[in-house]
């Protein structure tokens, strides 16, 4: 009996990762960059369209920029306002952006980059 709700168990947490990860690669493949950004940062794409950049990481907040389907430098990711889109999840993870080119910092809601709840390879601010 414990051998079987063990599998159950397992079975679960395998299909919880599945559906977790199917959220982390919604939209089509990312396009090749056409310009490399800060060689010390590391590249994120926005895989939506018509996706806010505000000044604070909360809708809220004044909008700086609207990007669709692009790629970015991102500095840092912290904690911010829940944000939920019912077609795709909830995330309160946010990342701190700038344009290849060097623009202002802008925050971008991490449930509509590519890479899931916190994204590999930015730090924490």
């Amino acid at each position: 009996m414990q051998k079987l709700m063990h599998r159950s168990v397992v079975a679960l947490a395998a299909a919880a990762a599945l559906t977790v990860g199917a959220l982390a690669t919604t939209g089509e493949a990312a396009p090749a960059r056409a310009d490399a950004g800060d060689p010390t940062l590391t590249d994120v794409y926005i895989w939506a369209t018509d996706v806010n950049l505000r000044s604070q990481p909360t809708s809220e907040s004044p909008r700086r920029a609207v990007r669709s389907q692009y790629w970015l430098d991102a500095i840092c990711q912290t904690q911010g306002q829940t944000v939920t889109d019912p077609a795709v999840g909830t995330n309160n993870w946010w990342t701190a952006v700038q344009e290849f080119a060097g623009s202002d910092v802008a925050f971008v809601s991490n449930l509509y980059i590519r890479g899931g709840v916190k994204i590999a390879g930015v730090p924490d601010c």
